[in-house]
């Protein structure tokens, strides 16, 4: 039986700092707060999915330190049962957020970068998704593997490394902002370009348009994008068109930036 959702990606222990505003080279900001939570776009990507009613398998790689970050993830309904575990400690990210809700982030991969080609390709192949996700936190050989194998391949391009034209070519749809669109190197089977708050724009095989995002009050941005990637999945799962999937994600994403860090606190 087919698995509906496989998210392929990166697992971090999150340190977020809200600053009045974010420091210069040399300079010393002292932060009004700090939050701790569990993040990295292949686990933001599986709890939003989880969040619109899929129950996502995540393939990462985790360090021996991640007992709190897997407890979390799966309260959040998260099949971790195919996790691959490292003597390397899990992925860090420091997360800097200004007043504005825009951020500025440093990965330390750890774990992330080990996440092994060979058993994510004989997971992937025994698992038989009907959609895969990936980003690109994770070795590009590693999600190349993954993409070969998957029925309906979704890729966010981020961030944007340099990868084979082939790994573009196979996504259906490649999610990517406005600056990664305009040095495409390759046509995708279909493309959703981010527009910020403004929404997003798709363009596949029946169409093209624009899925407009209502206004929000803006406290922090570092999780719009897996939020909006996330539920474009969990809705192609579901047999939505690209459109109207799209338009799920626009509604996820909008509801991320209203809240501090990359997923939302369990209710």
């Amino acid at each position: 039986m087919a698995t509906p959702l496989v998210v392929l990606g990166s697992v971090n222990l999150d340190y977020t700092v809200v600053v009045d505003h974010r420091p210069q080279p040399g300079e010393t900001v002292l932060a009004t707060t700090l939050v701790t939570s569990i993040g990295g776009k292949g686990a933001n990507q599986a709890v939003a999915a989880a969040r619109a009613g899929v129950r996502p398998v995540l393939l990462a790689a985790v360090g021996p330190d991640a007992g709190a970050v897997t407890e979390q993830l799966q309260l959040r309904g998260i099949d971790l049962s195919h996790l691959q575990h490292c003597t390397t400690p899990t992925g860090i990210a420091l997360i800097t957020v200004g007043p504005d809700g825009d951020n500025a982030i440093v990965v330390a991969q750890g774990a992330n970068a080990l996440l092994d080609a060979v058993a994510v390709a004989s997971h992937v192949s025994k698992l038989d998704p009907d959609v895969l996700i990936a980003q690109l936190e994770v070795p590009v050989d590693t999600v190349l593997a993954a993409a070969r194998l998957a029925r309906r391949f979704v890729l966010n391009y981020s961030p944007a490394l340099p990868v084979p034209g082939e790994l573009l070519e196979l996504a259906d749809p490649l999610i990517v902002n406005e600056t990664e669109a305009e040095h495409l190197s390759a046509t995708p089977r279909s493309l959703v370009v981010t527009l910020g708050a403004a929404g997003a724009r798709f363009v596949d095989a029946d169409g093209e348009g624009v899925i407009h995002a209502p206004t929000v009050d803006v406290v922090d941005t570092t999780g719009a994008g897996d939020a909006f990637a996330g539920a474009l999945a969990a809705a192609l799962v579901g047999g939505a068109t690209l459109r109207d999937a799209v338009a799920a994600g626009v509604v996820a994403g909008s509801e991320a930036v209203q809240s501090l860090g990359a997923q939302p606190a369990i209710p």
